[in-house]
């Protein structure tokens, strides 16, 4: 729509706080996305499980070589162990291969799946939420923020049971080879055990500080890259250069941040494994010099302990990265628990018929955005079918908020809106918005080909209805003209187009749409006086017996106008043709003798200054 100052505004790139979740919560909303993927998950734990055994042949066979084949002199028995050892190293990393491609396959469905529905729940959430947040925060969320999350519960699945398996097993081999060792290498479990509680319990914060900088880094390259030709029209490169080194730096500190305790805590808990380590040897040391125990025993015993040690250091890996995911898992899950419009509304519409005629009544209609003051009061007329609407008034009147109001754009506050005598409330969105085409002052075009653009109004639209559609619009010539004709892209937010081609491009996709209700933020504020001549003979192609809701700029638009609204602070202060309101020597009046007018809305500021 137009540029309706009641409409909020968020000029700031920011993000936005996220409802605490504990860890469990999340891994527990995550673990919903592995179901469907139970073959996968057993074959990658079968995979990983048969490579760990694989891997326990190395001690086994090390101690061998040493005790039986070293020490006592038997070299005959040395090619048959290598090849044993070589087997095992084969078997240990087939397995390995196939789970790194079945644990890919797996990881990319279930990324899919979560990136599939976060995206879905992003395009029913109602406008307001959109108006609140930022863009590159949004997109942080969908793209990084769901990667985290995912990883740990596949990674974290897989390796997290490997491991605990691993230190089961290995555990299991130590205690029945020398106990007394065994109960060595347990020392250093309670400093393990300690420093894990206590990183734990500190890093949510820190990993959730460094999601929010990386988000609000990407707002701020989004929105700048969006408005990259006003920084270059106001030559505040070196302003915006200076607002993303604070954004990068935000987020420098807090990966440093995060980064800064795990120096600490990674080379702390290898350093008590370590400890473990020398102490079996210490004592293992000893008994070898005792004869208590053979020097190959003690060799296998260590190659064991590292297996036992490895996983304890993977396990907190893992823990940094359930803290990572914890933190993104928040703020994905808070797009997935919003409250997506319609809610409240039928899921399908029934006795609606596919055209409706265009009666359309605003019954004491009142209006607030969350957290602002009343934008709408008691707004009450109708628009008989075929009627043409116009609304008139100064800057923040509610003229956007008003029309943004029938298509449910925002929910009512208050009052009843009704289309044919039936309530928008009693219909389902997708079958009140299939009613109504929008065509605002600024078009959008979608960063593909003009073919596209025109028919996102209708996508079952045959090739002779969108060059029709396209003719009624006066942008056929020009299309043609172009090297890729229809085929030609228009870059982002239509950049290769001028601002009256995308304007007659987004008139075509609303003629193509075919609605019986258009509102329309009138299209012509911008342009030259011969586009605009083609602009306005496409509106009123557009228009024909259609019920429209002009956004007024310029006077001549709404001279022909069936009902004028004159709005100020949410209200209606005057209504009538055009004729009638001059009579009536009220504001209206007053505007039009207000000599050299161009825009309605800047002789309604000037009369309200004055």
């Amino acid at each position: 729509m137009g540029t309706d100052s009641s409409t909020p505004r968020n000029p700031q790139v920011r993000t936005f706080e996220t409802r605490p979740r504990t860890t469990w919560e999340v891994v527990a909303r995550v673990w919903v996305y592995l179901k469907p993927y139970r073959l996968l998950a057993a074959a990658t734990m079968g995979c990983a499980i048969l490579s760990l055994a694989a891997s326990f042949a190395f001690p086994w066979l090390t101690q061998y070589v040493i005790d039986d084949v070293i020490r006592s002199h038997h070299p005959e028995l040395l090619t048959r162990a290598m090849l044993g050892l070589i087997g095992a190293f084969l078997v240990r990393d087939l397995f390995n291969s196939l789970r790194i491609w079945i644990n890919n396959t797996f990881e990319q469905n279930v990324i899919f799946d979560m990136r599939r529905e976060v995206y879905a729940r992003l395009q029913r959430l109602p406008v307001g939420y959109f108006d609140q947040r930022a863009s590159g925060d949004l997109m942080t969320r969908v793209i990084e923020d769901v990667n985290a999350v995912e990883r740990v519960l596949i990674d974290g699945t897989e390796q997290g049971t490997v491991a605990v398996l691993s230190i089961i097993g290995v555990l299991i081999i130590m205690f029945s080879r020398n106990p007394v060792l065994a109960w060595v290498a347990l020392i250093p479990l309670p400093l393990l055990a300690v420093g894990t509680l206590c990183y734990t319990l500190t890093a949510h914060r820190r990993y959730r500080l460094q999601r929010e900088a990386s988000s609000a880094m990407n707002a701020l390259l989004m929105d700048n890259l969006q408005g990259v030709r006003q920084i270059k029209a106001f030559s505040r490169e070196g302003h915006e250069d200076s607002r993303f080194s604070e954004r990068a730096d935000d987020l420098r500190k807090g990966s440093l941040a995060v980064m800064r305790v795990w120096a600490w805590y990674s080379p702390a808990m290898a350093f008590a494994g370590a400890l473990g380590m020398a102490m079996v040897l210490w004592v293992g040391g000893t008994h070898v010099l005792d004869e208590r125990m053979s020097l190959g025993n003690l060799v296998g015993f260590l190659f064991f302990l590292a297996f036992f040690y490895e996983p304890v250091a993977r396990l907190h890996g893992l823990n940094q990265m359930l803290q990572a995911a914890r933190a993104a898992g928040e703020r994905v899950f808070d797009i997935l628990d919003a409250t997506q419009e319609g809610v409240t509304r039928p899921l399908q519409s029934e006795q609606w018929p596919e055209r409706v005629r265009g009666e359309i009544i605003y019954d004491k209609v009142d209006f607030t955005y969350e957290g602002s003051a009343m934008t709408l009061a008691g707004i009450s007329f109708t628009a008989q079918p075929g009627d043409m609407i116009a609304l008139v008034g100064p800057t923040g009147a509610g003229k956007s908020s008003l029309v943004n109001l029938l298509p449910a754009f925002y929910e009512l506050t208050g009052g009843n809106i009704s289309i044919d005598g039936r309530s928008i409330r009693d219909v389902s969105l997708a079958t009140l918005r299939q009613q109504i085409s929008v065509v605002s002052q600024e078009a959008f075009l979608f960063n593909g080909t003009i073919r596209e653009n025109i028919l996102y109004g209708n996508l079952q639209a045959t090739e002779a209805d969108m060059i029709a559609a396209a003719q009624s619009a006066n942008c056929h010539e020009f299309i043609t003209r172009l090297t890729d004709g229809y085929e030609a892209r228009v870059g982002e937010r239509g950049v290769k187009l001028s601002v009256g081609e995308k304007q007659r491009v987004s008139i075509a996709r609303a003629l193509l749409k075919n609605a019986p209700i258009l509102i329309l933020d009138e299209a012509t504020a911008s342009v030259d006086t011969q586009t605009e001549r083609l602009i306005q003979e496409a509106l009123e192609r557009l228009m024909h017996r259609r019920t429209t809701f002009v956004i007024a700029h310029r006077l001549s638009t709404i001279r022909n106008a069936n009902q004028i609204l004159v709005m100020r602070q949410g209200e209606i202060v005057e209504r009538g043709t055009h004729a009638q309101l001059v009579d009536a020597e009220g504001l209206y009046a007053k505007l039009t003798r207000i000599q050299n007018t161009t825009f309605i809305e800047e002789s309604f500021d000037k009369l309200a200054e004055s």
